[in-house]
């Protein structure tokens, strides 16, 4: 399944500056694992040691933060839209 995954400006020199990438899951997680097979490094900037999704990174399917759906196991199929979004911060 052809899911869409836009790929936030700090993390496009993994990508070979990619803004967009297509990759095929069936869950978000899996999505994490396949990325991570393509672009070596990615996953520990979206997953933390305990294998939750990190507190300053959001992430969108489809206009849904996955927080509110099932996290990692939230599901993906073709025509899926995922954003990542890093948190900002400041005054």
């Amino acid at each position: 399944m052809s899911v869409l995954v836009r790929i936030p400006t700090p993390l496009r020199r993994m990508t070979g500056g990619k803004d967009k990438v297509e990759v095929e899951s069936s869950t978000l997680g899996e999505m994490v694992d396949t990325l991570e097979s393509a672009y070596p490094g990615f996953k520990e900037r979206l997953v933390d040691e305990n294998g939750e999704l990190r507190y300053f990174v959001n992430i969108y399917v489809n206009g849904e933060d996955v927080r509110f759906l099932q996290g990692l196991a939230t599901a993906t199929k073709t025509g899926d839209e995922v954003s990542i979004v890093p948190a900002v911060a400041g005054g």
